[in-house]
């Protein structure tokens, strides 16, 4: 049965609560402490891929910020952001970070497909996994360009389709063999878990530009040489997405 949008708001709310508690929350402060930005599963450099460009000055809105660590890095590059997030316990992680720390900036509870944020205040809107898997993809899409001023521009971070194909319908790694077709992906509900939405790459492309999106690039990341698997989180392991790739990244602006 396809979930409602108050059971994914209840199933995600706890799925991250509980996460928070297990593994972001001990990891936090590392997360916060790192010198620069990086992106995914696997760190890759913000200095390497250029998605963000020159953040001083900008209002910039994290949506499913979780902790708020890239808002705290983007804060440091000179950026004013706000971070938005479904999960209270992880607010409160983020807040204990500012004040143990630094630096400061707005934490505001709220779901990404109805930000409580005011219209065209933004110049860039970011996430790293929060919103995109986490929501309803016209939701949230069209939620990131009301709060864009004209020109703004969107960068985000999702599990790479093959990824969503290839991960078992019980969960763990993903596999070398394809475990659900393409129809399939949007939601997925996972037994006892969170519901989660992998739009295909075509789809993407339609819900971005009836959003009112200009689509810029898709970036396909797979991990480094020497990278480890991140056993947090069973999506992919480091060989798995050192052959195909593992996290997708699109760049999008709302036209000026």
């Amino acid at each position: 049965m396809t979930p409602t949008g108050g059971d994914r708001l209840v199933r995600n709310r706890a799925v991250w609560d509980d996460v928070n508690a297990q593994v972001t929350d001990p990891g936090a402060a590392a997360r916060w402490s790192r010198p620069g930005i990086v992106w995914g599963l696997f760190d890759a450099p913000e200095a390497g891929l250029r998605l963000l460009g020159d953040v001083r000055g900008q209002a910039v809105a994290e949506l499913g910020a979780g902790t708020a660590y890239l808002s705290a890095w983007l804060a440091r590059a000179g950026a004013r952001p706000v971070a938005v997030d479904l999960s209270r316990a992880q607010l409160a992680t983020a807040a204990r970070c500012q004040a143990d720390l630094g630096p400061r900036f707005p934490l505001v509870e709220g779901d990404a497909a109805a930000v409580p944020l005011r219209a065209g205040s933004f110049d860039l809107v970011v996430s790293e996994y929060g919103a995109a898997p986490w929501c309803e993809p016209a939701a949230w899409l069209g939620e990131a360009a009301r709060i864009l001023r004209p020109g703004g521009r969107l960068v985000f971070l999702t599990n790479s389709v093959l990824a969503a194909l290839c991960v078992p319908e019980d969960e763990g790694f993903a596999t070398d063999r394809l475990q659900r077709s393409l129809r399939d992906l949007s939601p997925v509900a996972w037994p006892g878990g969170g519901v989660e939405h992998h739009p295909g790459h075509g789809e993407w492309i339609r819900l971005l530009t009836a959003a009112g999106f200009v689509v810029d690039a898709l970036h396909e990341l797979t991990a480094p040489a020497g990278a480890t698997t991140h056993d947090d989180y069973e999506i992919v392991s480091a060989e798995w997405a050192s052959r195909w790739p593992a996290e997708d990244v699109w760049v999008a602006h709302r036209p000026p």
